[in-house]
């Protein structure tokens, strides 16, 4: 690696708004985000999936007019 190149890589926190901190290495200090992998719905598990029963029914006899 070439001397002098390369940004300053530095020990840092994330915090997220929830409360939850995270320790990293990163080039930026002290990053401060809105939501993470602890409060996202997606991985709480608390989203609901939507259901999709019938769409796939309603696309193919909509395009199996065309065959």
């Amino acid at each position: 690696m070439k001397d002098g190149i390369h940004p300053d890589y530095q020990e840092t926190t994330i915090a997220c708004a929830c409360g939850h901190v995270m320790n990293t290495r990163t080039t930026k200090k002290n990053i401060r985000v809105e939501i993470c992998s602890s409060c996202h719905p997606f991985f709480t598990g608390s989203k609901k999936v939507m259901d999709t029963a019938g769409r796939i029914e309603r696309f193919q006899k909509r395009y199996a007019k065309g065959k």
